[in-house]
C-alpha cells in the first residue's frame, strides 16, 4: 500500500463539521489516509451496485417501487446488524453525528427510490450512464462542503460531464424518455450523500456509518408500506427482495470505508467501473445495450470526471 504521501497527495484538513479534537482513548479515530486502498474500495463498490440494480428492475415489473425501495433498505439494517453487532455490540449504534447520519441517511433512500423507478422504464445501462454525473456532483460540492478548492480547469471539465450526459439523454428527441430525469435527481442526491459519508467519517467507523445508511428507508418509509404491499408470489422472489438489502449493504460498507480512506473527489472517479457493470447486467440480463451515442456521451461523463480525479492527485491539488 502507497502511503499519503507516496501516493502524490497532500493530507486534508478535517471536513467542516468534523471532529477535530484527538479522540479519547478507545475512541473511534478517523484511518489514516490511504488513497490506494480507498480506490479498491471504491471499486469493489462498483461491481456489486449493479447486480442490486438488476434485482431491483426484476422488481419493479410487478411489484411497486416503494415496497423495492424498502426491502432494500430494510435488509441492508437487518444483515449490517447480524454482520457487525456480535463483534461491536450496541456501541455499533452510537454516533457521535445523528442528525447528520439521518440525513445522509435521507439522501440514500431518495437516491435509490428515483433510480429504482427510472429503471423499470429505462434500460439499466442508460441509467447507469446518466448516474455517472454522481462523481461530478461530488466535485462540485467539494468546495464549498468540504473545503476541496477547485481550479479554473476542473470547472471547465464540469461543464464538458455535464454537456456528455445532455448527449446520452438528448432533451428534445424522440429517444427522450422523462425517466431519465429520475436518474439525475438520484445521481445529485447519491452526490451529497457521498459528500455527508466524507464528512461522518471523521467521526464514526465506517460499521456504523452503514448501518445508519438505511434507517430512514427501513423504518421511515414504514408508514407507506400498507398502501402499496403485495405479498411476494414465490420463494424465488422473497429471494430476490432479501438479496438486495445485502447487495445495498455490501456495496455501501466499501463506500463508506473508501470515503473513510481517501478524499471524496478522488475515489469518486472510479465509480465508473460500475458502468461496465451495468452494461454487462443490462446485456446478459435484459437484453439492452447502450447506442453509438449513449457510448459518446457516457465516454465524455467518465473522461471528465477521470480528469478531476487526476488533477485532485497531484501534490498540492487539494488546496487550489
Amino acid at each position: 500500500m502507497s502511503p499519503e504521501g507516496r501516493a502524490g497527495n497532500v493530507p486534508e484538513p478535517p471536513a467542516a463539521g468534523a471532529v477535530a479534537a484527538a479522540p479519547t482513548s478507545g475512541a473511534w479515530r478517523a484511518p489514516a489516509q490511504d488513497t490506494l486502498l480507498g480506490i479498491l474500495f471504491i471499486c469493489l463498490a462498483g461491481l456489486i451496485f449493479p447486480m442490486m440494480n438488476g434485482v431491483a428492475k426484476t422488481l419493479g415489473a410487478d411489484y411497486s417501487t416503494v415496497q423495492v425501495s424498502w426491502a432494500r433498505a430494510f435488509g441492508h439494517v437487518v444483515f449490517m446488524l447480524a454482520a457487525f453487532l456480535p463483534r461491536h455490540g450496541l456501541g455499533l449504534l452510537r454516533t457521535k453525528r445523528p442528525r447528520l447520519q439521518l440525513a445522509r441517511s435521507a439522501t440514500l433512500f431518495l437516491s435509490n427510490l428515483c433510480f429504482f423507478y427510472a429503471v423499470t422504464f429505462i434500460p439499466i445501462p442508460k441509467a447507469a450512464a446518466i448516474s455517472m454525473t454522481a462523481p461530478l456532483i461530488v466535485a462540485l460540492l467539494a468546495w464549498p462542503m468540504l473545503g476541496e478548492r477547485t481550479t479554473p480547469g476542473r470547472v471547465a471539465a464540469l461543464g464538458i460531464g455535464f454537456a456528455g450526459v445532455l448527449v446520452v439523454i438528448r432533451p428534445g428527441t424522440a429517444v427522450f424518455h422523462w425517466a431519465s430525469l429520475f436518474v439525475l435527481a438520484s445521481a445529485s442526491c447519491y452526490g451529497l450523500y457521498q459528500i455527508l459519508t466524507r464528512i461522518i467519517a471523521a467521526a464514526d467507523p465506517p460499521e456504523t456509518s452503514t448501518v445508519y445508511s438505511s434507517v430512514v428507508g427501513a423504518f421511515g418509509i414504514m408508514l407507506a408500506l400498507p398502501f402499496v404491499w403485495e405479498t411476494p408470489r414465490g420463494l424465488f422472489d422473497v429471494a430476490l427482495f432479501c438479496s438486495l438489502g445485502v447487495l445495498g449493504a455490501l456495496g455501501h460498507y466499501c463506500v463508506a470505508a473508501a470515503l473513510g480512506y481517501a478524499p471524496a473527489n478522488v475515489v469518486s472517479p472510479f465509480q465508473y467501473f460500475q458502468l461496465l457493470g451495468s452494461v454487462a447486467v443490462g446485456w446478459y440480463v435484459f437484453g439492452d445495450l447502450p447506442d453509438a451515442l449513449t457510448w459518446t456521451g457516457a465516454a465524455v461523463v467518465v473522461l471528465s470526471g477521470l480528469y478531476i480525479g487526476w488533477s485532485q492527485t497531484r501534490r498540492g491539488g487539494a488546496r487550489r
